[in-house]
C-alpha cells in the first residue's frame, strides 16, 4: 500500500470528521450521518490537477482543506447559536456577537487567560487546515515515469485515466446524492451508516438566510411606517402617574421555566411565596404576568429595544435599522411628560453610542458609577448594590443623583443571573453597611471556578436557579425597604436562558412583576390580564413586548 493509498484514507477520514463533527457534538432531532458525500467532493479536487503541476496540486489542496475547515468552523457556530439562542447562525448578522463572546470568555478566564484560549484555538484551527492540505497533497497517485522502456504503449494515459476515474469514483457518488431523488432507508437497509449532505445543506440554508435579512430592511421599514412613532402629543400624557417615578428593571435570564421548571421551581417557588408575603406585609400592590421575548439566551438588548419602541425586534439588522430610524421610544415619551429619564447599565463597559442614540438624559454605566467592590467574574457589580445606587444616587437625590424636584424614569439593567452564574452572594440585610461596594470584598475569588463548573451541566442548572433566587431577593429586599407610593416599580425578565437551562422548545415567556404603594398605579395591570400576587397570571393571547410601549403609554394617560 502506497503513501497515496494511506494518505487518501486518512484525507477522507478527516475530512468526513470535520464536516459532520458538529453534528456529532450536537445531534439533530433526527440523528447524524456518518458519512458527509462532501468529503469525496473535496479529496477528489486534487485528483483532477494534471501531473506535473505541483504549484497547482498544492493550491487544490490547500483550497479544499481551508474550505473543509470553514465549513466545519460553520457548523460548529450553527450548532452552538441554536444551543445559546434556540435559532440558527445569520453570518449576515452574527459576526459582531464574536466580540460579545470575547468580552464573556474575559469576564469568565481573566483577560490573560482568555487571549491565550483565543490564541490556542487560532493556532489549532490553523494546524488543523496545514495537516489536512498535506494529506490531500499527497493523496493522488505518484506521476508517471519521464523515462524508461515500456513494453505497453500509452502507459502514462493509462495512469492518467486511473487518476480520471478514481477522482470520479469520489466525486459521481455526491453528484448522484444531489440528484437523484432519495428515499428513507427502510428494511434491512436500516443497518447501512446513514448519507447526508451535511455541508451543502448548511450553504444552501445559509444562502436562503442572507437573502431574507437583505429583503428584511424593505419588510422592516414598511413596520416603520405604519407604526405610531412618538406620543408627545397624546393629551394628558402619563397624567395618570401624578408625578410618580417609574422604575423599569430587568433580571438577566429570568424567565417562566424558572417558575414553570420542575428543576428549578423547588428555589424559586419558596422565593416567590416569600415575595408576596413581604410585599403585603410592607403594605405594597402587586400583579404579576408574562411577555413574550423577541430572544432567548442572549442578545437582550432585542427585549430593551423592542419594550422601548413598540417594534418586534428579533434580530440585529431590526434593531441596527430601529436606532437609525430617528424613531422615538418610551424614553421620549417620559422625557415629553417632563421625566428625566436614566440608563442604569452596570454591565456597559466600553462606549455605549446606543445609549446617546436612544436620548437619555444620564446613562450610568460601569466607568460612572463609583463602585469600589471587585468584579465576580463577568457580572461587574451584584444587584444588590445596583438597587442601593439607583436609590441613594439617581432617586433619593444624592450628591451624584437626582434632586427630586423631577419626577425620574429609571431602565435598570440587572446582571447578577447573568451566566456564569457563580459567584452567589447572600442579601445583606444592612443596606447602609453597602456604601461604595466595598464590603463585597469578602466574596472576592469566592465560588466555584467557571471553567471548572461548566464542566457539569446539573451544577450549572443549579447554579442557574440559585442566581435567579439571588436576584428575586435583592428585588424584594429592594422593594420591601424603598417602595411607596411615589414609586411605580416593574420588574421582568430580559429573557429565558439559553436552551441548555430551558430544554427544547421552551416557551419565550417573561415574568414581569409590578410593584407601588399606590393600589391604583398597579390596576391598570390588573386589568389588561395580570395576576394579584407574586405569581404571573398568563396572558391568552401571549402579547409580545412590543405590545408594552403603546399599552402602557395610554393606559396612564388621560
Amino acid at each position: 500500500m502506497g503513501k497515496w493509498t494511506v494518505s487518501l484514507a486518512a484525507g477522507l477520514l478527516a475530512l468526513n470528521g470535520l464536516l459532520l463533527v458538529a453534528h456529532w457534538i450536537f445531534p439533530p432531532p433526527g440523528g447524524a450521518p456518518w458519512i458527509a458525500l462532501e468529503s469525496g467532493l473535496l479529496a477528489g479536487l486534487a485528483w483532477l490537477v494534471p501531473p506535473g503541476r505541483r504549484a497547482l496540486r498544492l493550491a487544490v489542496a490547500g483550497s479544499a482543506a481551508t474550505a473543509a475547515v470553514a465549513l466545519s468552523l460553520l457548523a460548529l457556530a450553527d450548532a452552538a447559536t441554536w444551543v445559546i439562542f434556540a435559532r440558527p447562525v445569520n453570518l449576515y448578522l452574527d459576526l459582531p456577537l464574536t466580540v460579545s463572546a470575547r468580552d464573556l470568555l474575559t469576564g469568565m478566564l481573566g483577560g490573560p487567560l482568555a487571549l491565550l484560549t483565543i490564541l490556542l484555538a487560532v493556532l489549532a484551527v490553523l494546524a488543523v487546515t496545514a495537516v489536512l492540505a498535506t494529506l490531500l497533497r499527497w493523496a493522488c497517485p505518484p506521476r508517471a515515469p519521464d523515462a524508461g522502456v515500456h513494453f505497453l504503449p500509452g502507459r502514462r494515459d493509462r495512469r492518467r485515466w486511473v487518476e480520471i476515474l478514481g477522482g470520479s469514483a469520489l466525486v459521481l457518488p455526491m453528484l448522484a446524492a444531489l440528484l437523484l431523488p432519495r428515499a428513507p432507508l427502510s428494511g434491512s437497509l436500516t443497518a447501512v451508516p446513514r448519507i447526508g449532505v451535511p455541508a451543502v445543506q448548511l450553504v444552501l440554508a445559509q444562502s436562503v438566510r442572507l437573502a431574507e435579512t437583505l429583503h428584511e430592511e424593505d419588510v422592516f421599514a414598511e413596520l416603520l411606517a405604519s407604526s405610531p412613532s412618538g406620543y408627545g402629543e397624546l393629551p394628558g400624557l402619563f397624567e395618570r402617574l401624578g408625578d410618580r417615578d417609574v422604575v423599569l428593571a430587568f433580571i438577566e435570564s429570568y424567565g417562566v421555566s424558572a417558575i414553570d421548571d420542575p428543576r428549578y421551581a423547588p428555589v424559586i417557588a419558596p422565593r416567590l411565596e416569600s415575595f408576596g408575603r413581604r410585599m403585603e406585609a410592607a403594605g405594597l400592590a402587586l400583579a404579576s404576568g408574562t411577555l413574550v421575548a423577541p430572544t432567548q439566551g442572549g442578545q437582550s438588548w432585542f427585549s430593551h429595544g423592542s419594550l422601548l419602541s413598540g417594534l418586534w425586534l428579533d434580530n440585529q439588522l431590526r434593531y441596527d435599522l430601529m436606532l437609525g430610524s430617528g424613531r422615538e421610544t418610551l424614553i421620549d415619551d417620559f422625557r415629553s411628560a417632563g421625566y428625566e429619564t436614566v440608563a442604569l447599565v452596570p454591565a456597559i463597559t466600553f462606549p455605549w453610542p446606543e445609549g446617546g442614540r436612544l436620548r437619555y438624559d444620564r446613562i450610568f454605566a460601569r466607568g460612572d458609577i463609583p463602585y469600589a467592590g471587585p468584579p465576580l467574574n463577568w457580572v461587574t457589580m451584584p444587584d444588590q448594590f445596583s438597587w442601593h445606587f439607583l436609590e441613594r444616587k439617581i432617586r433619593g437625590g444624592g450628591e451624584d443623583g437626582a434632586s427630586g424636584r423631577r419626577p425620574v424614569f429609571v431602565e435598570a439593567s440587572l446582571i447578577s443571573s447573568h451566566a456564569p452564574w457563580t459567584p452567589i452572594l447572600p442579601v445583606l440585610e444592612d443596606w447602609e453597611s453597602i456604601g461604595d461596594g466595598r464590603v463585597f470584598d469578602r466574596w472576592a475569588g469566592a465560588g466555584e471556578r467557571p471553567e471548572e463548573l461548566w464542566l457539569d451541566q446539573e451544577r450549572v442548572r443549579e447554579h442557574f436557579a440559585l442566581s435567579v433566587d439571588y436576584a428575586l431577593a435583592a428585588m424584594a429586599a429592594y422593594a420591601e425597604r424603598y417602595a411607596d407610593e411615589q414609586l411605580l416599580l416593574i420588574v421582568l425578565g430580559d429573557h429565558q436562558p439559553a436552551p441548555l437551562i430551558t430544554g427544547e422548545g421552551a416557551s419565550w415567556e417573561v415574568p414581569v412583576h409590578v410593584i407601588s404603594g399606590d393600589a391604583a398605579l398597579v390596576e391598570p395591570f390588573v386589568a389588561w390580564g395580570f395576576e394579584r400576587g407574586p405569581v404571573p397570571g398568563r396572558l391568552h393571547p401571549e402579547r409580545g413586548m412590543d405590545r408594552f410601549r403603546d399599552w402602557f403609554v395610554r393606559a396612564y394617560s388621560r
